[in-house]
């Protein structure tokens, strides 16, 4: 009756990052940091999850003498997403309906 959620995304970060990452072409580590109230070593381990699904592109670049990590989507990323918050929709029509 229930379509399985995604493991990759069911995770409060993972998809506070996906969530974010879905609304924008691509978004800076510290970004990401400060609007999921994450620490670095959390995000960054959560991000290696994403990258490793496929879900996210991880850039790491130099600003200046600083280094740089921007994120974005993939599109396996979106549909994963999409799918993800289809199925939640699923769940909670199921618990209106009773």
């Amino acid at each position: 009756m229930f379509k399985q959620l995604d493991p990759i995304l069911h995770s409060q970060v993972r998809l506070a990052i996906m969530s974010l990452l879905v609304g924008v072409k691509s978004a800076e580590f510290a970004f990401l940091l400060e609007s999921t109230k994450a620490t670095k070593g959390n995000l960054s381990f959560q991000l290696s999850k994403l990258k490793d699904a496929g879900y996210v592109e991880i850039l790491k670049t130099n600003k200046g003498n600083y280094p740089l990590t921007t994120c974005k989507i993939t599109a396996k990323g979106l549909d994963a997403f999409t799918d993800y918050v289809n199925c939640m929709e699923d769940y909670f029509k199921t618990f209106k309906a009773k």
